[in-house]
C-alpha cells in the first residue's frame, strides 16, 4: 500500500511540474493570487495590446484638478480630508462695478460717509441700506476708531449691523498673520441660538465680498459638524456661551488671540443665567486694553453696568430709547377682557386676520400648548415654538413661517428672542409680560424694514396689573376697549378635531394637534 501511496504522489509531482512550465509568468504575486482563486474558469489569454504612442508633453491635455470642498461647505470629513486654508482665502464673488449714489439727508448719517472698505459698502448696498439707524450713527464712529462701548438697544434697532460692520473694517484693516486651525480673530456672543444664527446670517449678507470666514457654534445640533467647522482659521466667531466652552475645553477652540468681543443682549444672558460662562469665556480671551469689546443690551440697570465696568475698557455709553421703537409703524391696542373671554377673543381675532402672519406671545410654553390645542379645536393651525422642541424641528418651524407656509406661530419670550421675520403684520399679547423690556422685544417684531404693524393686547385681570409699567416705561398712557359681543363668541368646533396626545413632552411640527387645518396653513 505505501508503494502505491508513494507510485501516486510521484506522477502528481510531475504533472505538476510539467503544468508550472507550460504557465506564462504573471506579473506580481497579486495578480496571480487573484487568478488562482477563481478556477473555475479556463479562458484563452487574449493578445497582447500594442502601446500607443506617447504625444509630447507640451500638447498632452492636462485633466482640470477637482476643487477640494472645505468644511464650510457643508460636506463631512475630518480634518485630513479638507487641507486648512488660510484665513481670507474664501471665494468672493465679483463686486459690483460702481456704488450707488445716496442723495446727503439732513439729520441722517449716510453709509458712504464712514470709512468702511469697499467691500463691505457693496453689501450694505446690496442689502438696501443706505442710511444709518440711530445707533449705528452714534456707536459706527467710536467703533472704527477702536473703542469700547456699551449701548443701551432693542433688537431691530440695527446694532448687528453696527458692530458685525465695525469687526469687518478691523480685521480687513489688520493683517491676518498666522493664524492655526480653531482660533479666531473676532468672537460674537448671543444668548439663544435663534440670535446666533441670525447673526451668522447677517455676517454672510454684509461680508460676502469680504472673502472672511466665519462660523457659527450652538448647542442642539451635531457636535462633530459643528467641529470640523473649526477644522481650519476663523475670522468671526459667533455663537452661544454653553457650546463656545465645550469646543474650548475640547482643545478645538482657542480664543487667545482673539481681538474683538461682542456681548449682545446683556441683559437676557443675565436672565438665563449665562454670566458665570461668559465670565468663563472672557478669562480665556486677551486682557480688556488689548482687545476691543461691544457690550449691547436692553437696559442698563446696575447689573448690566457692573458687568460694563468689568468687561469693558473706558467705554462710550449710547442709547437708544425704546419708544423711538415701539412708537413707529406700530399701532398699539388694548382689549379690556376676562380671563375666559380671551380665548373666544383670539379665535374670532384670527379667523379676522386670516391672510396675514401673526405672532402670538404667551408667559409659559405648558399655558401655550394648551392654547395651541384650543385654537385646532375650532379650526385654527397654528406651530408651537418654545425650549423643549429640538433644534432642528425649531428650525424647520421659523422656516416655515418666514416662507408663509405656517401662518400662526405661538411662542414664549425666550423662545422668540432673535426671530427676526420682517413681514409679521399682527403681534398678540395673549398674556402681557411681566417685565415692561419684553414688550418692547414683542412688539418689535412687527412694524419692522419700514412695514406698517399692529399690535393687539389682552387685558385680563391679570394683564391689568402689567400695564402700568409698560406705560412708564414708554412714556405713554395707553386705552383699552370693550370687544364687541359676537367677538366673544365662539365658534362651533371644528368636526375634524381630535384631541392632542395627554403627554406635553411630545412636540410634533407641522402636527395638525387634532385638525383644525382649514385656517391658518397656506396651501
Amino acid at each position: 500500500m505505501f508503494k502505491k501511496i508513494g507510485s501516486f504522489i510521484q506522477r502528481w509531482l510531475i504533472g505538476a511540474t510539467a503544468a508550472a512550465a507550460e504557465t506564462p509568468p504573471q506579473k506580481n504575486s497579486g495578480d496571480r493570487r487573484r487568478k488562482t482563486r477563481n478556477p473555475r474558469k479556463n479562458l484563452p489569454e487574449l493578445p497582447t495590446p500594442k502601446p500607443e504612442i506617447e504625444r509630447p508633453a507640451a500638447t498632452a491635455p492636462k485633466k482640470p484638478r477637482r476643487k477640494r470642498r472645505s468644511p464650510a461647505d457643508g460636506k463631512t470629513g475630518g480634518a485630513d480630508e479638507v487641507p486648512a486654508m488660510s484665513l481670507g482665502e474664501l471665494a468672493a464673488p465679483e463686486m459690483p462695478a460702481e456704488l450707488k449714489d445716496v442723495p446727503a439727508e439732513e439729520g441722517k448719517t449716510r453709509f458712504l460717509d464712514l470709512d468702511l472698505p469697499r467691500e463691505v459698502q457693496c453689501g450694505i448696498q446690496d442689502l438696501g441700506f443706505n442710511y444709518c439707524t440711530p445707533i449705528q450713527a452714534a456707536a459706527l464712529p467710536e467703533l472704527l476708531r477702536g473703542r469700547d462701548v456699551c449701548g443701551k438697544a432693542q433688537t431691530g434697532t440695527g446694532k448687528t449691523a453696527a458692530f458685525l460692520v465695525a469687526i469687518f473694517k478691523k480685521l480687513m484693516s489688520e493683517p491676518a498673520g498666522d493664524f492655526k486651525p480653531g482660533e479666531c480673530r473676532a468672537l460674537v456672543m448671543a444668548p439663544t441660538r435663534e440670535l446666533a444664527i441670525q447673526i451668522h446670517k447677517d455676517a454672510e449678507n454684509i461680508g460676502k465680498y469680504t472673502g472672511l470666514h466665519n462660523v457659527v457654534v450652538f448647542g442642539g445640533m451635531d457636535h462633530q459638524k459643528q467641529q470640523r467647522e473649526l477644522n481650519r482659521p476663523i475670522d468671526i466667531l459667533i455663537g452661544t456661551p454653553g457650546r463656545i466652552i465645550d469646543f474650548s475645553r475640547s482643545g478645538s477652540l482657542n480664543l487667545r488671540r482673539a481681538k474683538m468681543l461682542v456681548i449682545d443682549e446683556a441683559d437676557r444672558m443675565l436672565d438665563m443665567g449665562f454670566i458665570p460662562d461668559v465670565r468663563r469665556i472672557v478669562s480665556m480671551l486677551p486682557h480688556r486694553e488689548e482687545r476691543q469689546t461691544m457690550l449691547f443690551s436692553a437696559t442698563l440697570e446696575d447689573s448690566i453696568l457692573r458687568l460694563a465696568s468689568s468687561f469693558l475698557n473706558n467705554p462710550e455709553m449710547l442709547e437708544s430709547e425704546p419708544e423711538e421703537i415701539v412708537c413707529h409703524n406700530i399701532n398699539q391696542l388694548f382689549y379690556t377682557v376676562t380671563r375666559h373671554e380671551k380665548l373666544p377673543l383670539l379665535v374670532n381675532l384670527l379667523r379676522k386676520h386670516s391672510e396675514e402672519r401673526i405672532m402670538i406671545f404667551g408667559n409659559r410654553k405648558c399655558d401655550n400648548l394648551d392654547l395651541q390645542n384650543n385654537l385646532a379645536k375650532y379650526g385654527v393651525h397654528s406651530v408651537l415654538l418654545s425650549g423643549d422642541i429640538a433644534q432642528e424641528k425649531r428650525l424647520k418651524i421659523l422656516e416655515a413661517f418666514r416662507s408663509g407656509r405656517e401662518k400662526v406661530l405661538i411662542a414664549t419670550d425666550v423662545a422668540a428672542r432673535g426671530i427676526h421675520v420682517d413681514d409679521v403684520s399682527l403681534v398678540i399679547n395673549y398674556d402681557l409680560p411681566d417685565r415692561p423690556e419684553d414688550y418692547v422685544h414683542r412688539v418689535g417684531r412687527t412694524g419692522r424694514a419700514g412695514h406698517k404693524g399692529t399690535s393687539l393686547g389682552l387685558l385680563d385681570e391679570y394683564g391689568a396689573y402689567a400695564l402700568p409699567a409698560i406705560e412708564d416705561m414708554l412714556g405713554v398712557k395707553f386705552s383699552s376697549v370693550m370687544p364687541d359681543d359676537d367677538m366673544l363668541v365662539l365658534p362651533p368646533p371644528d368636526p375634524s378635531y381630535r384631541p392632542a396626545p395627554a403627554r406635553r413632552s411630545e412636540r410634533s411640527f407641522g402636527s395638525r394637534r387634532g385638525g383644525g387645518s382649514n385656517f391658518g396653513r397656506r396651501r
